[in-house]
């Protein structure tokens, strides 16, 4: 948990707000008539926690929201080829598997079903990757934190449970890896953070509506894509790890040749000073004598 009071009361409202106001649009939404193929009105519940915590905390959100935490660049070219990679992976998959490619041709314009997609992610982006991940990220590991954003991401598609439990299952640890890449992979990143991460989150999106048919709730599709971010959790895990390991190696390998010059100093001070011990002993111990 954070440490300052503030910001575990901004964390607090913000949750409460993205979940309540969630259920909320969900209602709301067949009044609307707007497709849920389209998008989910859902998805706009952790913009708006974040909208009100702005209100009350404006200068801690816009410091969140700048990305002024912890880290170095990320690699946000590869988080968007991640997506592809996985949606392929699980798909050819079940592919092999089945025999069926299980392609769902969407009913509206794909520019339009795209586009909103892409809004819709970057409505929750906003609070998950933007808000609450740096958030956490003042207290806690990449790896750690993105775990956490994970379960709580995945907690809130309630919906899920409603499902068979093994597709809640694997829904869920589909939502971790996908948190866990987006969060070694956003790792330091400042202003492109929402349009990276809701990029990513849109393209997920996409694959699930139109190979996998995430809304009939069949297990099989759900828990080979749930394999898939998996391994591509890993990746980028093993990668992270690795370069935070360089990363520290190079800063130990960089201090080496400061401390160099300071030894070399403190030896050639050693060496000044010894004529000067060696003259105070010679002459101490006359005195001694005298004492024997």
């Amino acid at each position: 948990m954070p440490r300052k009071p503030a910001d575990i009361k901004a964390m607090a409202l913000f949750l409460t707000v993205a979940f309540v106001a969630a259920g909320a649009l969900g209602a709301v939404q067949p009044a609307t008539g707007i497709p849920a193929e389209i998008i989910q009105l859902t998805q706009f519940g952790p913009a708006l926690g974040v909208g009100l915590a702005a209100l009350l905390w404006p200068s801690r959100v816009r410091e969140l929201l700048a990305g002024t935490g912890p880290g170095r660049s990320g690699r946000g070219a590869l988080l968007l080829v991640t997506a592809p990679l996985v949606i392929a992976l699980s798909v050819g998959t079940y592919a092999a598997l089945t025999g069926d490619p299980r392609f769902t041709p969407p009913q509206a314009p794909f520019a339009l079903i795209a586009v909103a997609q892409l809004i819709g992610a970057c409505g929750e982006e906003i609070g998950w990757r933007c808000f609450l991940q740096p958030l956490l990220r003042t207290r806690f590991g990449p790896l750690t934190t993105s775990v956490v954003v994970g379960v709580v991401w995945g907690a809130w598609h309630i919906q899920i449970f409603a499902k068979h439990p093994l597709y809640a299952a694997a829904f869920l640890t589909m939502a971790v890896s996908m948190s866990v890449v987006l969060g070694w992979a956003l790792e330091g990143v400042r202003a492109a953070r929402l349009p990276l991460a809701g990029g990513f989150h849109a393209l997920i999106n996409l694959g699930l509506l139109l190979f996998m048919d995430e809304e009939s709730g069949a297990v099989l599709p759900m828990a080979l894509f749930g394999a898939s971010c998996v391994v591509a959790a890993g990746l980028w895990t093993w990668w992270g790890v690795g370069r935070a390991a360089r990363s520290a190696s190079g800063q130990s390998a960089a201090k080496a040749p400061a401390r160099a010059p300071a030894r070399a100093q403190a030896r050639a001070q050693a060496r000044a000073q010894a004529p000067a011990r060696a003259h105070a002993r010679a002459r101490i111990s006359p005195i001694m004598d005298d004492v024997r």
